[in-house]
């Protein structure tokens, strides 16, 4: 049996059927026309390919299910993290469309990296609030694409995040308070500069660029259905939130394209920073106090994206909390698993919902998890920190690599 991990699990009381419609909620968040898009844009970045999609038998066998599917994000566009085909995507969208306000152009990435409008784009400034992975990827899209770039952190952001994002020639600032500060901080900045907000959450006013970031992000759920194996399709899909973005950019894309056919779909949060848990609860979006202090720093976020929201409260049919040392529990199990996987802290919140749930009888009952249970998971990140990696996992990274 499993290690038991302390979790709480809600089932989604507003949960839609499995015969649920994609509806026009959800399409005007996440649609067919829009993901079009943003694959034929991202897809021809240079250094774009698909990231693998790793079988891991020897950890479903010790979970007592059929088959864990693992997407690993870790070598995206080089940058470590999912959060460079939204960051970069959405700077991309911004760009292009203040440039055909101003000049009546419509250019494709391609257009901007070659130097068109180079010295209008030059003038123009994007900014965002990070836990670290978002902010790089702001940060790279603006270095590709040719404008100026300023990036918030909070104070606990590791100064091994910070240096990572200046490398890509971006101004950082430090703020104090928690996330949601620096979220605030940043969209301040921006109203009294002329600058323009590339976040990864929405809020009242602000839907366009979120949107973006969100389709972008769907490409992943896109590339792993084409990945898997002999046509088949998971039972259950475990996914890390923060806000919402990534979770909703996978539960959308999978409930517009296999209806009824779906995995039921669990959205996993730090006990420390569980908005969504605590909106599903409430039946509506719902501010998460306190400091935010989880180790799984890309989740520490204490407010719902709103968009996001209008896909996962009918669309989850779970949300789950776990504790700091389940995800150090899960990097851990990949690190020494076959083949061994590097994932960072914020990257494996899926895999310890899973871990927490597959050591639970009434978890499994409740979520339908048997021995022929097949588990889709997202690995968000690799070690994005290297230094806490190592401290974590008792190794460094490339001694984990060296190993497969």
């Amino acid at each position: 049996m499993p290690t038991a991990i302390p979790h709480r699990l809600l089932p989604n009381p507003r949960a839609a059927g499995r015969d649920a419609e994609y509806g026009a909620a959800q399409r005007a968040v996440l649609n067919r026309t829009a993901f079009a898009e943003a694959r034929d844009e991202i897809t021809r970045w240079p250094g774009y390919t698909p990231t693998p999609l790793v079988a891991l038998p020897g950890l479903a066998r010790d979970l007592g299910v059929a088959a864990v599917w693992y997407k690993d994000e870790s070598g995206r566009f080089g940058l470590g993290s999912f959060k460079a085909l939204g960051g970069a995507y959405a700077v991309f969208r911004l760009l292009a469309r203040e440039i055909a306000a101003r000049t009546g152009d419509r250019v494709t990435s391609a257009d901007l990296v070659a130097g068109r409008h180079r010295e209008l784009v030059a003038g123009l400034t994007v900014t965002c609030a990070t836990d670290g992975n978002h902010g790089r990827s702001v940060a790279w899209g603006a270095r590709t694409f040719g404008c100026r770039c300023v990036i918030y952190i909070h104070e606990t952001v590791s100064e091994g995040r910070r240096a990572a994002i200046e490398a890509f020639g971006a101004e950082v600032v430090r703020t104090p308070g928690n996330y949601d500060d620096s979220v605030r901080r940043a969209a301040g900045d921006a109203a009294a500069n002329g600058w323009f907000v590339v976040s990864d959450t929405s809020y009242e006013g602000y839907l366009d660029v979120p949107r973006d970031v969100m389709q972008g992000y769907a490409l992943m759920a896109d590339e792993a259905m084409a990945q898997l194996p002999g046509g088949e399709r998971p039972t259950h899909c475990f996914v890390q939130a923060g806000v919402g973005g990534l979770a909703a950019a996978i539960c959308g894309h999978f409930w517009e394209r296999w209806g009824a056919a779906r995995p039921s779909f669990v959205v996993v949060e730090p006990e420390k920073a569980a908005c969504l848990f605590a909106s599903a609860e409430a039946g509506r979006p719902t501010v998460f106090p306190g400091a935010l202090d989880t180790i799984m720093a890309g989740l520490a976020c204490g407010e719902v994206s709103l968009i996001a929201w209008q896909v996962l409260d009918p669309g989850a049919d779970a949300f789950m909390t776990i504790p700091d040392d389940g995800a150090v529990a899960a990097m851990r199990a990949l690190a020494a698993g076959t083949p061994p996987v590097v994932a960072g802290e914020s990257g494996v919140g899926g895999l310890a919902g899973l871990m927490a749930a597959a050591a639970d009888p009434e978890a499994r009952r409740r979520l339908g998890l048997d021995a022929n249970s097949r588990v889709l998971l997202f690995g968000s990140e690799g070690d994005t920190d290297p230094a806490l990696y190592a401290d974590l996992v008792g190794r460094p990274a490339s001694a984990v690599r060296d190993a497969a």
